[in-house]
Protein backbone atom coordinates (compact mmCIF):
# COMPACT_ATOMS: atom_id res chain seq x y z
CA UNK A 1 0.00 0.00 0.00
CA UNK A 2 1.28 3.47 -0.84
CA UNK A 3 0.85 6.28 1.68
CA UNK A 4 -0.58 9.67 0.81
CA UNK A 5 1.62 11.86 -1.31
CA UNK A 6 3.32 14.41 0.90
CA UNK A 7 2.54 18.03 0.09
CA UNK A 8 4.57 21.06 1.02
CA UNK A 9 2.96 22.65 4.06
CA UNK A 10 1.20 19.46 5.17
CA UNK A 11 1.67 18.39 8.81
CA UNK A 12 2.14 14.84 10.05
CA UNK A 13 2.79 13.11 13.35
CA UNK A 14 5.14 10.26 14.15
CA UNK A 15 3.92 7.47 16.42
CA UNK A 16 5.95 8.99 19.26
CA UNK A 17 3.95 12.19 18.93
CA UNK A 18 6.51 14.40 17.19
CA UNK A 19 4.91 16.88 14.78
CA UNK A 20 6.60 17.77 11.53
CA UNK A 21 5.84 19.71 8.38
CA UNK A 22 6.80 18.81 4.83
CA UNK A 23 8.94 21.72 3.63
CA UNK A 24 10.35 20.46 0.31
CA UNK A 25 9.93 17.68 -2.21
CA UNK A 26 12.58 16.53 -4.67
CA UNK A 27 10.96 14.28 -7.22
CA UNK A 28 14.24 13.78 -9.11
CA UNK A 29 16.00 12.40 -6.00
CA UNK A 30 12.86 10.80 -4.55
CA UNK A 31 13.23 12.62 -1.22
CA UNK A 32 10.98 14.53 1.15
CA UNK A 33 12.45 17.23 3.38
CA UNK A 34 10.68 17.57 6.72
CA UNK A 35 11.02 20.05 9.56
CA UNK A 36 10.07 19.12 13.09
CA UNK A 37 8.26 21.61 15.29
CA UNK A 38 11.51 22.31 17.16
CA UNK A 39 13.19 23.40 13.90
CA UNK A 40 15.19 20.24 13.18
CA UNK A 41 15.30 19.43 9.45
CA UNK A 42 15.63 15.92 8.05
CA UNK A 43 15.37 14.26 4.68
CA UNK A 44 13.39 11.09 4.04
CA UNK A 45 13.24 8.83 0.99
CA UNK A 46 9.81 8.41 -0.58
CA UNK A 47 10.21 4.65 -0.08
CA UNK A 48 10.81 5.17 3.66
CA UNK A 49 7.80 7.50 3.77
CA UNK A 50 5.58 4.81 2.25
CA UNK A 51 7.01 2.09 4.52
CA UNK A 52 6.42 4.18 7.65
CA UNK A 53 2.89 5.00 6.52
CA UNK A 54 2.16 1.31 5.91
CA UNK A 55 3.56 0.42 9.35
CA UNK A 56 1.32 3.04 11.00
CA UNK A 57 4.31 5.10 12.15
CA UNK A 58 3.01 8.20 10.33
CA UNK A 59 -0.37 9.88 10.46
CA UNK A 60 -1.83 13.10 9.13
CA UNK A 61 -2.03 15.87 11.72
CA UNK A 62 -3.35 19.37 12.11
CA UNK A 63 -0.87 22.21 12.17
CA UNK A 64 -0.18 23.29 15.74
CA UNK A 65 -1.93 26.42 16.95
CA UNK A 66 1.45 28.13 17.21
CA UNK A 67 2.76 26.74 13.92
CA UNK A 68 5.86 28.91 13.92
CA UNK A 69 7.69 26.62 16.40
CA UNK A 70 11.30 27.64 16.68
CA UNK A 71 11.10 29.60 13.44
CA UNK A 72 11.37 33.32 14.05
CA UNK A 73 8.20 34.35 12.21
CA UNK A 74 5.77 36.99 13.37
CA UNK A 75 2.06 36.48 12.91
CA UNK A 76 0.33 38.87 10.54
CA UNK A 77 -3.06 40.52 10.58
CA UNK A 78 -4.19 38.23 7.73
CA UNK A 79 -3.84 35.28 10.11
CA UNK A 80 -6.11 36.94 12.63
CA UNK A 81 -3.27 37.89 14.95
CA UNK A 82 -1.43 41.16 15.11
CA UNK A 83 2.25 41.15 16.04
CA UNK A 84 3.12 42.80 19.31
CA UNK A 85 4.43 46.32 18.89
CA UNK A 86 7.96 46.95 20.04
CA UNK A 87 7.15 50.59 20.67
CA UNK A 88 8.81 51.66 17.46
CA UNK A 89 6.77 53.24 14.71
CA UNK A 90 8.79 52.51 11.63
CA UNK A 91 7.86 51.78 8.07
CA UNK A 92 9.14 48.62 6.47
CA UNK A 93 9.34 49.69 2.86
CA UNK A 94 12.05 49.11 0.35
CA UNK A 95 13.92 52.13 -0.88
CA UNK A 96 13.32 53.43 -4.36
CA UNK A 97 15.04 51.62 -7.19
CA UNK A 98 15.63 54.90 -8.95
CA UNK A 99 19.06 54.99 -10.50
CA UNK A 100 19.37 51.21 -10.88
CA UNK A 101 20.37 50.17 -14.38
CA UNK A 102 18.58 46.90 -15.11
CA UNK A 103 20.72 46.23 -18.17
CA UNK A 104 24.15 46.44 -16.54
Amino acid sequence: MVGPQAGIGDWYRLTGGELFEVVALDEDDGTIEIQYFDGTIEEMDVEDWNDQWDDGALESAEAPEDWSGSVDVEATAEEGRVPASSGEDRELRASSLEGVDLFE
